[in-house]
């Protein structure tokens, strides 16, 4: 018992080091809050007209749009991993006598904090611009679960990749989370897409999390999206956190 309550402090200890230096990084604070409200703004108010879904187009596109915000900041995450690890701060909590990962989990609850903040942002400008969600009180809290759910399986990724790249490298990683929601059901039906790019957006992970999450705001969850989207994070969150544990305790100091 004595040991999980140290642990408990530790990771306290490691999530209120990752928020602060969240705050104090403006540039990086503004970029996560304001960049997903300006792709909010545009598709709703510049292409929305032209995409033609059942329904209105910003009840459709609200889900893939927080879903984008919330794996671009998970996918940052991996730049401070590495960041820490090049200046040598990972190497020096590994020679102290707290929670081996300790450091790595204060990554990657800070991420759940800061981005269940910009999500909570982007939906309030959404609810401005006309966005009308019908879900009931369970089916917000399945939404934010799932949300909470994707933030730490993909931040899991994030620092496996932080681990093992350097800092400059390791961004590579935001631009794959934003390109990623583009060929997905986040933005336009996949079936308006070529063969080869449907294909490929239905068997991708963030398409039947986005149909999760559109199915719990609207008021109706399929089931079967909500299963499928779950198995991928659990699966993305394994294979995350197997990687950055591996890497954690095997890597050399630089």
């Amino acid at each position: 018992m004595t040991a999980l309550v140290r642990a408990g402090v530790d990771v306290r200890t490691m999530v209120g080091r990752e928020v602060r230096r969240s705050v104090r990084s403006i540039d990086s604070l503004l970029t996560s809050l304001i960049m997903p409200v300006m792709i909010l703004t545009m598709f709703v108010f510049v292409f929305g007209g032209a995409i033609d879904t059942t329904g209105r187009y910003i009840n459709y596109v609200v889900p893939g749009i927080i879903l984008l915000c919330a794996g671009f900041g998970a996918a940052s995450t991996a730049v401070s991993v590495a960041q820490d690890r090049h200046e040598g701060v990972v190497d020096r909590f590994r020679t102290l006598p707290i929670f081996a990962t300790s450091v790595l989990i204060g990554h990657v609850l800070a991420s759940v904090i800061r981005n269940l903040a910009a999500s909570t942002l982007v939906l309030g400008f959404a609810l401005l611009y006309g966005f009308r969600p019908s879900a009931s009180l369970t089916e917000w809290l399945a939404a934010i679960a799932l949300l909470a759910v994707f933030i730490v399986a993909f931040t899991w990724i994030a620092c496996a990749v932080g681990l093992v790249v350097g800092a400059e490298a390791a961004s590579g990683l935001t631009f794959v989370m934003l390109f990623l929601p583009y060929v997905s059901s986040g933005f336009v039906p996949t079936a308006t897409m070529p063969v080869v790019l449907q294909r490929f957006a239905e068997h991708q992970p963030l398409t039947p999390i986005i149909e999760a999450m559109r199915g719990l705001l609207m008021g109706s969850p399929a089931p079967g999206d909500i299963v499928t989207a779950v198995v991928w994070c659990l699966a993305v969150m394994a294979i995350g956190y197997g990687l950055a544990v591996v890497a954690f305790r095997r890597r050399p100091a630089d």
